[in-house]
């Protein structure tokens, strides 16, 4: 979607009033959503109408995922002004979706994933709050989005604190009066870091078990990963199995049954109390360095998890962690035979072409204003001019997403990470 053409065309017969969509976009999601509103006025539905969710989670972009357009400090600075566009215009949003996923993948711990994650999320109430914005008119459209790995009561625990947490500091800390805001809406995914090629078949086994403790430890919303994602896109019959195991869960445990079903076991009790400890202990370590934009910009975020990817995979490899069919009872003679999706070439130089009507068929004198005033807003300081109604003025010009983050990186340049090992 490089345009609010294709945006057009992506929901050509489809009523966005009639519709939640969730998008997984961060760096660009400023850009994307101002072609789904774009699309959404010229049809005619008020945006007050509008229901969905912004991934829009730029610092674990920048700890773990590495897939930015701006340095830290004007990126967060785009994620606040969206925020605050989409609390007054567009209230049914859910207007970003703290993503620990990420930082799960990259190598993390559990406990890493659950701190470094929260402390994400206080970063962007903060500086919503220092914006001026009231903690309750926000804080109900955040979410979050959580990995479920291996360890069962481990995952649950992890769950299970990360909702002590946040609804704690939201109270005390934030000062929020609504329930609400206090509530950790989160949606769940399973490992795709714990699927391995080999004996893809016991990947169904691993996503049934990751599923599991996602739904008790209390998820709203679960996806559940393919057996051979690890190897290439899924095959029909693979994501078929996948969402058979979420059915099967659902539908003949009983374990929707009832609310934090293991409460009270005493190690549930006592690990969940142990991680919610080590969360602490972070928050303490990431405030004494100036917070996570200074973290991120010190290298913090990156040898914590570079560090426990290393021990993760030295465990491996001496066989201190075992792993079905890739370190113990391996199959030297197996073999796979797979589909591998290919991609056409066509496909992009259709695109290319696509992109060039846009621009030989707009209003060019219109399309270049909007740019100009984009850039020049992006030169103000934040909160003075709000750089999504300057987004959303140039994507109904028809400018490109290319062309708009062009427009910012003439003044917010571009953002090179130091090695960190």
């Amino acid at each position: 979607v490089d345009s609010l053409r294709d945006m057009e065309i992506l929901l050509d017969g489809i009523d966005p009033g009639a519709i939640s969509t969730s998008t997984t976009i961060n760096g660009p999601a400023s850009i994307m959503f101002a072609f789904y509103l774009a699309n959404a006025e010229k049809r005619g539905v008020p945006f007050a109408n509008l229901r969905g969710t912004l991934q829009n989670d730029i610092l674990k972009e920048y700890i773990a995922q590495k897939c930015w357009c701006f340095p830290p400090r004007p990126s967060l600075r785009i994620i606040v002004d969206l925020i605050e566009f989409a609390t007054k215009r567009v209230p049914q949003w859910n207007t970003i979706s703290v993503s620990g996923y990420h930082i799960r993948e990259a190598g993390s711990t559990a406990a890493q994933e659950l701190a470094f994650t929260i402390a994400d999320g206080f970063t962007y109430v903060e500086e919503c709050v220092k914006r001026g914005m009231n903690v309750d008119d926000f804080a109900p459209r955040l979410s979050f989005f959580w990995n479920s790995h291996l360890d069962f009561f481990e995952e649950i625990a992890k769950l299970r604190a990360a909702r002590r947490i946040w609804a704690r500091h939201m109270r005390e800390r934030y000062g929020a009066k609504k329930p609400a805001s206090w509530l950790m809406r989160f949606h769940t995914q399973t490992a795709g870091c714990s699927l391995w090629d080999k004996q893809p078949e016991n990947n169904i086994v691993r996503t049934a078990f990751e599923a599991l403790a996602g739904v008790l430890g209390g998820t709203q919303s679960l996806h559940t990963n393919s057996m051979d994602e690890t190897i290439a896109l899924p095959s029909d019959k693979a994501v078929k199995i996948a969402l058979r195991t979420q059915q099967i869960i659902a539908h003949e445990l009983g374990v929707t049954e009832t609310i934090d079903p293991l409460a009270g076991s005493y190690y549930v009790e006592s690990l969940t109390n142990t991680l919610e400890a080590q969360a602490e202990d972070y928050f303490r370590r990431i405030e004494a360095m100036g917070g996570v934009v200074a973290g991120i910009e010190q290298g913090f975020f990156q040898r914590e998890i570079g560090r426990a990817a290393y021990q993760y995979q030295q465990e491996m490899e001496r066989k201190q962690r075992v792993i079905v069919g890739v370190n113990e009872y391996v199959e030297p003679d197996e073999k796979l035979e797979i589909p591998i999706l290919m991609i056409s070439d066509e496909v992009e130089e259709e695109q290319k072409r696509a992109i060039a009507e846009v621009k030989r068929t707009r209003d060019d004198r219109a399309c270049t204003a909007a740019l100009r005033a984009l850039t020049a807003a992006a030169r103000t300081a934040p909160g003075q001019a709000n750089l999504m109604e300057k987004i959303l003025d140039a994507a109904r010009a028809y400018a490109t997403e290319g062309e708009i983050r062009n427009a910012m990186r003439e003044v917010f340049g571009d953002y090179v990470e130091s090695s960190e090992f």
